[in-house]
């Protein structure tokens, strides 16, 4: 397991609002020292399954009631990841120590990676865009309201000398583990961006830094109207055409 002074309980605390909230049928994926309680729909064996990671503050219970029934009216199976310490999950959140979770996640839907779209939302683009990178056989990659540079996130919320070191080292060490460009480099599905341009939380300025970084084929979609935490109510019917053509459903 990666060990980074990037899980220090500082930026745990600052970074992470973990809720616990218990819903019917978990589908626990065990990982070393955790067991996360996913959700998995599966009602259609030659269907393609999302992998979903949501953001930050939601747990695995909003995405069955809300995207759930999105994907399956779409013709698609659903996993909804879920992160240490939040919903029914064990263990407790860490920026760098969630990535190691990935792989164990990715694994335990049991497609071929040719069957799986990824989908990240806000920190779950962190989580996501790692996926691909590791994956890169997955065809679709959906990042909702992601994040560019989490360097430039972190100074929003600390400074590096309450975590001991120095600009320098931070930015080193986020850099080792959280280089999207360099991530997105590495993956060569098709890719969808997608963005609120009166994000108040994550400027939509990630969503086009993404966008540029990725391979094509991309596509960036930008909506005139919503926030950060409701672009997909206040979107609904775009938002939901974009994502049939997206992922090729007429």
């Amino acid at each position: 397991m990666s060990v980074s002074f990037l899980d220090h309980p500082v930026v745990t605390g600052r970074y992470f609002y973990p809720r616990i909230q218990e819903y019917r049928d978990p589908f626990f994926v065990k990982c070393p020292d955790a067991e996360l309680a996913c959700y998995h729909n599966d009602n259609n064996d030659n269907a393609r399954t999302v992998v979903m990671f949501h953001g930050n503050g939601e747990v695995v219970a909003d995405y069955i009631e809300l995207y759930v029934p999105v994907f399956s009216s779409l013709g698609f199976n659903s996993f909804i990841a879920e992160y240490r310490g939040y919903g029914m999950s064990s263990g407790s959140p860490g920026l760098v120590r969630m990535l190691d979770d990935v792989k164990y996640i990715i694994r335990s839907v049991g497609k071929p990676v040719e069957k799986l779209i990824l989908f990240g939302r806000s920190v779950g683009s962190l989580y996501a865009l790692h996926a691909a990178s590791l994956f890169p056989g997955i065809p679709g990659l959906i990042i909702e309201s992601g994040i560019a540079d989490v360097h430039e996130r972190m100074l929003m919320r600390l400074a590096p000398q309450e975590l001991g070191v120095t600009h320098e080292q931070l930015e080193n060490e986020v850099k080792k583990y959280f280089d999207h460009k360099g991530k997105l480099g590495k993956y060569k599905g098709k890719s969808l961006i997608m963005h609120a341009k009166g994000d108040s939380l994550v400027d939509s300025t990630n969503g086009k830094r993404l966008y540029e970084w990725a391979s094509e084929p991309k596509e960036l979609k930008l909506f005139d109207i919503g926030d950060h935490n409701d672009i997909f109510f206040a979107n609904f019917e775009e938002y939901i055409e974009c994502l049939s053509n997206f992922l090729g459903v007429k």
